[in-house]
């Protein structure tokens, strides 16, 4: 733990001018505020430093739209992609006339299912280790206007230019990682090998405890690069790390990086696999005698995270693309089901050997277009609902889920097809987040809203290029 004490002696020591202040808005983009060092002293780690709130989708209104931004201090690193040696600080946000933790704060809501976990009895600590996978692209163009819609994406690894005609400076030398077989050839055929390399260091440097790095699936691009698991809210603060590391490098390297689940059509999508466990005392809970080696706490948490699982999707899952990469065929884990070591079931028990410490389960739909702390804060929420319910999943299902017969298949349950389904069913189910005091009424009412407004019907308003394919000459 560091004290307040130490960064203010650490800004003193290493001549540091500016601190860099971020904080997570509702939909899990970064903020920030860059201050003078002379603004910062020990209240802004207990009061906050104020900002202007109305201006954050989502949150407040112009007339009450005073804020502070409260410093944790166990978040301080010196920013690798600022000119001037600048100390960033990862903040969450109080209202500042009553001195209460803001209710629609991410990293709030985060901090209260933790507490909730403790409460309870069940543990003292959630582990959590997502997987988040990208595209790294040369190229990325899209506009949407009254009389034009259209995206455009270029990558030298994309199987499509394997005929495109190079140039003298610029020849095309193939080595094109066909569709579906990005995972995980050597270079020349991988060519960002240095580029996660610097990726992956440039995380170890801000404190991310890093593991691997490698291609993924698909063509055009598209990679992974793994930290080990942690507590909660530092697993966010790291994802949130993981982001802005990958998109400033590939920035360096002159190309540009998305966390979209299903930007190129007819190959993988990328999805964020989710590992999580309970701790007690230092102490693992998920390990036992049933199947795959899980206790029956471990089962009971799997069965509440499949019971909700179409609510859960809605802040999981949260956009509209969400689910074009929720599909058959794709590796993706469209059925609600659980199984050992099975990638095409919703829920994985990952291999894990005989060390109990190293048993969890891999929840496999979210993807990176979630709010980390949201989406841990629902998950454990919805597992911690399985455990106090004993809601068992059932059976597990060991078979390979595409190869299953209709009839089979029939009995799976299936994620929601659309956004607009998945916020259907929060409306409906969300007692297991807001009975704990975790997520508030107002904040799933302001999060369904939000969503259907600005995504869900504002897609739904434009013409798309794939209708003028099929309806133009009607």
């Amino acid at each position: 733990m560091t004290t307040p004490q130490e960064v203010l002696e650490r800004i003193q020591d290493e001549k540091i001018q500016l601190i860099d202040l971020k904080f997570i808005d509702t939909v899990g983009t970064w903020q920030h505020l860059t201050l003078y060092q002379n603004q910062i002293d020990e209240t802004a780690f207990t009061d906050g430093v104020p900002f202007d709130g109305s201006s954050i989708r989502g949150w407040k209104a112009i007339n009450e739209s005073d804020m502070t931004m409260v410093l944790d201090p166990n978040t301080a690193w010196i920013d690798p992609f600022m000119e001037v040696p600048t100390l960033s600080i990862i903040c969450s946000i109080k209202e500042p006339r009553t001195g209460e933790w803001y209710n629609r704060c991410p990293r709030v809501i985060a901090q209260k299912a933790v507490d909730y976990l403790v409460s309870t009895g069940v543990g003292d600590t959630a582990f959590f280790g997502p997987e988040a996978e990208f595209f790294i692209f040369d190229s990325a163009r899209f506009a949407q206007t009254a009389n034009e819609g259209y995206y455009f994406l270029d990558s030298a690894e994309g199987a499509w230019n394997s005929g495109k005609a190079g140039t003298d400076d610029k020849p095309n030398l193939a080595y094109k990682p066909r569709f579906k077989e990005g995972y995980f050839p050597v270079s020349p055929t991988d060519s960002f090998q240095d580029i996660r390399t610097e990726m992956l260091l440039t995380m170890a440097q801000l404190g991310v405890p890093i593991e691997k790095h490698h291609h993924e699936v698909a063509t055009g691009g598209q990679c992974e690069l793994g930290f080990k698991f942690g507590k909660l809210i530092e697993a966010a603060d790291w994802l949130m790390i993981y982001k802005y590391v990958i998109k400033n490098v590939a920035k360096k390297y002159g190309k540009t990086v998305t966390f979209m689940p299903k930007p190129i059509f007819g190959d993988n999508g990328s999805g964020m696999h989710c590992h999580q466990s309970i701790w007690r005392d230092g102490q693992p809970l998920f390990a036992g005698d049933k199947y795959a080696g899980l206790s029956d706490m471990a089962l009971y948490y799997i069965g509440g995270l499949l019971k909700h699982a179409p609510a859960l999707l809605a802040i999981t899952n949260p956009s509209t693309n969400s689910y074009k990469r929720l599909v058959p065929g794709y590796e993706a884990p469209v059925n609600l089901a659980y199984s050992q070591g099975n990638r095409s079931a919703s829920i994985r028990i990952p291999l894990s050997g005989t060390n109990p410490k190293a048993k969890r389960l891999e929840f496999r739909c979210p993807d990176a277009t979630s709010n980390p702390y949201l989406a841990f804060a629902a998950m454990l929420c919805a597992g911690i609902d399985g455990i106090k319910n004993k809601i068992h999943p059932g059976e597990p299902l060991d078979k390979n889920i595409y190869e299953l017969s209709p009839e089979e298949l029939a009995k799976v349950p299936s994620t929601p097809g659309s956004l607009e389904l998945a916020l259907q069913a929060l409306e409906k189910d969300h007692a297991f987040l807001t009975e704990s005091g975790v997520f508030t009424e107002d904040f799933i009412e302001n999060w369904i809203d939000y969503k259907l407004a600005n995504e869900v019907k504002q897609l739904q308003l434009r013409p798309h290029p794939y209708e003028f394919y099929l309806y133009y000459d009607a």
